[in-house]
């Protein structure tokens, strides 16, 4: 899904260019849909309000089932020991959160080998711990993805309407393209027509120079 591996290719971005816990943060919506028998990344992003602040956050991920009332905890991630906390989920969820500091912002995991029994309700919470130079604050921050598991990965509406954009460009910058060609045509074809009316204009005066005005007789 195209989506998905934009909101992918931002997150490696953001590992990329951002220093941990130094500059800016953008939250990015996780995906909704996954594919059977495939991987599928649950985004989480909460970004502090200040980043000069220092932090620290514990981030717990929860699951409920389809027609559950009940969440279970399935995930915990403390300064680099992420724990699995429900055989259902065992050797399958992968850490791909924030890394190397305690100040997360990033709380995303990995699903490997997706299921129909995945389908259902992921609560992703942040436990934040701000460090104000005169007390701490703390915070709860809660996120919610609703994941659907289908056999065929579907075509969201935004890749269409890229794809279609895209060949509405395509067809764009070719009839641009046609035009520059006829207007440079065009303008050579004019010059080309400038210079041979000039040329015949010179000759036609160099004949009325030479040509003597008493018996019209050429010299």
């Amino acid at each position: 899904m195209a989506l998905g591996i934009i909101s992918l290719l931002a997150l490696c971005i953001f590992y990329i260019q951002v220093p941990q816990g130094q500059t800016g943060c953008a939250e990015v919506d996780s995906m909704t849909e996954a594919v059977a028998g495939k991987g599928f990344l649950l985004v989480c992003i909460s970004c502090k309000r200040r980043e000069e602040v220092p932090g620290s956050a514990i981030v717990d991920w929860h699951y409920k089932a389809a027609g559950s009332d009940e969440f279970i905890h399935i995930f915990q991630y403390e300064y680099n020991n992420p724990i699995i906390l429900h055989e259902n989920f065992e050797g399958r969820l992968e850490w791909k959160g924030t890394m190397g500091t305690k100040d997360v912002q990033i709380g995303s995991v990995f699903i490997h080998n997706v299921t129909y029994n995945d389908t259902g309700t992921y609560l992703c919470t942040f436990h934040r711990t701000l460090y104000l130079p005169l007390n701490e604050e703390h915070v709860v921050i809660s996120k919610e993805v609703e994941l659907t598991v289908v056999e065929n990965a579907n075509p969201e509406l935004t890749a269409v309407i890229s794809e279609i954009m895209m060949y509405v460009l395509i067809a764009v910058l070719q009839l641009w393209m046609i035009g520059v060609l006829i207007y440079c045509y065009r303008k050579i074809y004019a010059e080309n027509e400038a210079r041979e009316t000039r040329k015949t204009a010179r000759s036609q005066s160099k004949l009325v120079e030479l040509k003597d005005p008493r018996d019209g007789i050429y010299l």
